[in-house]
């Protein structure tokens, strides 16, 4: 019997926990590790091989596209599986842009995550029908009534974007991209000329009102 490797990746303990216990209860899988940040999941990926990333995508940090990619990467093998606690926002596209297998929403119940591993494990996509059904209307010529401004960033942008209105300063942010804190700058007045607005809180509101980000990942 081949043993699936799995590592979950989410920033929150009680969801994290709760799916390494239904995932350890399965004979045929094998959960390596846990990691709380998309930093955290790209060095476990390195160190232990995982079959399967369960990857939480908004996280504080570089969140979930960024790991994606960079976990891919490392090794285009592993089988990205999206997990978001909100199917109406702009994110599905980008993860399968950075290269996500499958993507789940978290009211998914455990036979489906299961099924999803399994599935992508064989080689297959697996969309939750939440997803599929977001991801069929954009292909429609409907997109455009229900288009977020927050489509229109350039990835950089909205990952700074993300990182903004969970809180982070221009320097924390740099630290962790990599770039100068004089980047990030240039990067968030791009940001508020695209929409209008003249500061942080303005974004952060900005952001709620377009459910870019779910409420819970502000605390």
């Amino acid at each position: 019997m081949q043993v699936i490797k799995i590592l979950v990746v989410d920033d929150h303990d009680l969801m994290r926990t709760g799916l390494v216990r239904i995932l350890n209860d399965i004979d045929e899988f094998s959960v390596l590790g846990e990691a709380d940040s998309g930093e955290q999941a790209i060095r476990l990926s390195r160190e232990l091989n995982p079959d399967v990333v369960l990857m939480d995508v908004k996280m504080p940090g570089i969140g979930g596209v960024e790991s994606t990619k960079r976990i891919l990467a490392q090794n285009e093998s592993i089988k990205i599986i999206a997990v978001t606690s909100c199917e109406d926002d702009i994110y599905p596209s980008r993860l399968l842009q950075a290269g996500a297998f499958a993507y789940l929403t978290k009211r998914a119940d455990p036979a489906e995550v299961i099924k999803a591993i399994k599935i992508v494990v064989s080689g297959k996509p697996y969309f939750s029908q939440e997803i599929a059904q977001q991801l069929a209307l954009k292909n429609t010529n409907l997109v455009n009534q229900f288009d977020s401004p927050f489509e229109h960033l350039s990835e950089r942008e909205l990952q700074i974007a993300m990182m903004i209105v969970r809180g982070e300063k221009a320097p924390e942010i740099a630290e962790k991209l990599n770039i100068s804190a004089k980047t990030i700058n240039s990067y968030r007045y791009r940001i508020f000329e695209k929409f209008n607005i003249t500061n942080d809180v303005e974004l952060v509101h900005f952001a709620i009102k377009h459910k870019a980000f779910d409420i819970d990942t502000l605390e």
